[in-house]
């Protein structure tokens, strides 16, 4: 049996900012990190974005071991009994805590179809077998056509690959961007030598030896020598359900990022919280989030009291386009479109009942703080007022 003051049960970019903001705090407490991946803590966003540009593999690692924490790699906890305060892993180890953390992530979402061969893109695993791949393929199927899908499409498609984009909405990023824009991308996509199948689901994807075979629901069949899914995670709650806490589309959090149970935090993609800019409840499954909510669980952990109100912000990069933005992007709002340069660089606004829910900052740099601001403010605007109100 193991004993140490803080045990994190994850071991991702959140599991990571929570021993530093532990250390800010508290020095010598002991603290041991359980993660199920072979990897100690490291940065996923350049998994689809800059890696493919040329980015050493090396430079992803956090270095987490070199802030005195102890770190239990291959292991994952089964269980967890609140009352005793244990945790056992597969293996029947059982770790004894003080406080824990759930920092659990999430699992990404499968196709209900047959999908032997399928990469679903999360982990540093997964880049490697994509990168082998590419390394001797031509010719790839990227499912999905949201954040990771448009990522890995244009990664692959700037390393020479001929790519096919199957997704069943009408286009790139349909959920998040106003249909003239959407349309942009297609055409944008298309030129840079992607194939885009909108409106198309898969069927199934089988092996045919070196190759594999995806068939579409319309009943195309594309041979091609690899397939990547893009389709979201699910929240990884099962731990939490089994030790009786509550669960709501991730594991509940009040605004110091605890549990129901006072002891026991949760942080990152796995966490649900009550964001104060949005006046509502959320998961958020980006960087900025996980360093930031991570770091706070940690300093709470030790014995701070700091209120999570922080609003996240995320980016992306396409091709030779990029954008930062903040709060909600849902195309089924309101949307004012302020573009400097159509498509190319601008500001979008997202508005429910005349109030700035989101900001996407469209090849517009340096300006979330502002951008976060304006959804804080909480005021009403029209486009007369949002017009020229943020830029570079």
């Amino acid at each position: 049996m193991e004993h140490h003051k803080y045990l994190i049960i994850g071991g991702g970019m959140t599991a990571d900012s929570a021993v530093r903001g532990i250390r800010k705090i508290d020095q010598s407490g002991t603290i041991a990190m359980i993660c199920d991946e072979q990897y100690p803590p490291y940065d996923r966003p350049p998994l689809s974005k800059s890696l493919w540009k040329d980015k050493p593999f090396e430079s992803i690692w956090r270095n987490t071991g070199d802030i005195n924490v102890s770190m239990r790699l291959g292991r994952k906890i089964v269980t967890l009994d609140p009352a005793k305060k244990t945790a056992i892993d597969a293996a029947g180890s059982i770790y004894t805590y003080e406080k824990l953390l759930l920092a659990t992530g999430g699992t990404p979402r499968r196709l209900p179809q047959p999908d032997e061969g399928v990469i679903y893109f999360r982990t540093a695993d997964d880049y490697q077998n994509l990168r082998k791949l590419s390394d001797h393929g031509s010719d790839f199927v990227v499912i999905g056509g949201g954040f990771i899908g448009s990522e890995i499409a244009a990664a692959l498609a700037m390393n020479g690959k001929r790519v096919t984009m199957i997704f069943p909405t009408n286009g790139i990023g349909s959920r998040a961007y106003p249909q003239p824009l959407v349309e942009f991308l297609n055409s944008y996509y298309q030129k840079k030598g992607v194939t885009l199948l909108a409106s198309e689901t898969v069927q199934s994807v089988r092996m045919a030896g070196a190759r594999t075979i995806v068939t579409t629901g319309k009943g195309l069949e594309i041979t091609t020598d690899g397939v990547v899914a893009g389709l979201g995670i699910q929240p990884n709650t099962e731990l939490a359900e089994q030790a009786g806490l509550a669960v709501d589309n991730g594991i509940v959090v009040d605004e110091m990022l605890r549990t129901s149970n006072p002891d026991i935090y949760a942080a990152g993609d796995v966490a649900n919280f009550h964001s104060a800019a949005l006046d509502k409840r959320m998961r958020v499954e980006h960087e900025d989030n996980a360093n930031v909510m991570g770091e706070m669980a940690g300093s709470n952990m030790a014995g701070q009291s700091n209120a999570y109100r922080h609003l996240p912000f995320f980016y992306s990069d396409l091709f030779n386009l990029g954008f930062e933005a903040v709060g909600e992007l849902d195309a089924s709002l309101d949307i004012v479109e302020d573009w400097k340069e159509p498509f190319r660089k601008g500001v979008l606004y997202y508005l429910r009942d005349g109030r700035v829910r989101g900001v996407l900052l469209w090849n517009t740099w340096g300006q979330v703080a502002a951008a976060t601001r304006l959804i804080e403010e909480k005021a009403i605007h029209s486009r007369a007022t949002l017009i020229g109100r943020i830029a570079d």
